[in-house]
């Protein structure tokens, strides 16, 4: 079953204690499919963060020939991985379109998450958000 980014609010809602937030973190990111070595690659890597963090992305077309970008990701820090988490579930299976359209910052402000990330891991979020708004300005000028 995959974690929806209503199930993540709903559950950091609930959770008013930042450990135990950590902790719902470190398991979501441990739901994630794992990648293989293949996709461990360079080419997958995302620059500025300061564990490794690999995405990849998939694009489809839905039935109005509209493109639309499916994510997967991987990171070798646990409470990356659980960003990762967070950040495929808020743009995953949207269109190009709608990702660029997405305020993001508005929902990481209601989880809080930047006044409680180290300013490392706040950079590497970003960096994640750019490479997805990247490759949705990518799949737009091909479509």
């Amino acid at each position: 079953m995959t974690t929806t980014l209503d199930d993540i609010l709903e559950s950091f809602e609930f959770l008013d204690d930042w450990e135990d937030r950590y902790k719902y973190l470190i398991d979501l990111g441990k739901e994630l499919a794992p990648l293989t070595d293949e996709e461990r690659s360079e080419d997958h890597k995302v620059r500025g963060c300061v564990s490794q963090v690999w995405l990849i992305t998939s694009i489809e077309k839905n039935t109005d020939g509209v493109p639309v970008l499916i994510f997967r990701g991987d990171s070798d820090a646990l409470i990356v991985q659980g960003l990762v988490a967070i950040v495929t579930a808020i743009f995953n299976g949207k269109t190009a379109a709608g990702i660029l359209n997405i305020d993001v910052e508005a929902i990481f402000k209601k989880l809080g998450l930047q006044e409680h990330l180290t300013p490392q891991r706040s950079n590497g979020l970003r960096s994640m958000v750019g490479r997805i708004r990247a490759d949705a300005e990518a799949a737009l000028a091909a479509a």
